[in-house]
């Protein structure tokens, strides 16, 4: 099965989750979160000690964001990216991470949505991230991939304005 071809036609976890199951949902996540923790990882261990470590591994970050927005194979027409951050921001700053996931429930829990959810989670990144770096780099990073994700939603944002967005909630 194509999935662009079905439910909303994102490739990401949610869109997987409706129409395959909970179980390839959850390994969508997995993989598009790995997606960033993966290279990340050797981008940390392979700069140590480099100058300017904190923006090569930056601009790495962005990269590895980008290219799942716009997958060259999918035809420039990738995922939202939430997923993606996420293991960007459990590799640079972990506690940012792990503090938004609260953030990602609470307005998911609240709305309904889990587009409502992802959009709080990344307008609360930048402040999470410089809350717990410091790192004007850091922080610029997440701003850049909160604009971004923000910019992929808006399919999401007309349906929400316009009442034809899918709730998470059954019924």
């Amino acid at each position: 099965m194509d999935i662009r071809k079905a439910g909303s036609g994102n490739i990401g976890a949610t869109n997987v989750g409706r129409i395959l199951g909970k179980k390839w949902g959850i390994l969508t996540l997995l993989c598009d979160i790995n997606k960033a923790v993966i290279p990340l990882g050797f981008a940390l261990y392979g700069l140590r000690g480099v100058a300017n470590m904190e923006l090569w591994v930056s601009l790495i970050a962005l990269a590895v964001f980008i290219g799942h927005l716009y997958p060259v194979y999918l035809k420039f027409k990738g995922g939202k990216g939430v997923a993606t951050a996420l293991g960007v921001f459990i590799v640079l700053i972990p506690w940012a991470a792990f503090s938004a996931f609260p953030v990602f429930i609470a307005a998911t829990w609240i709305s309904g949505y889990v587009s409502v959810g992802s959009l709080t989670a990344a307008a609360a990144m930048p402040l999470l991230a410089w809350l717990f770096s410091h790192s004007k780099i850091y922080t610029l990073l997440a701003a850049a991939m909160a604009a971004l994700i923000w910019i992929k939603h808006k399919d999401n944002i007309r349906r929400m304005l316009n009442g034809s967005e899918k709730s998470w909630r059954k019924g």
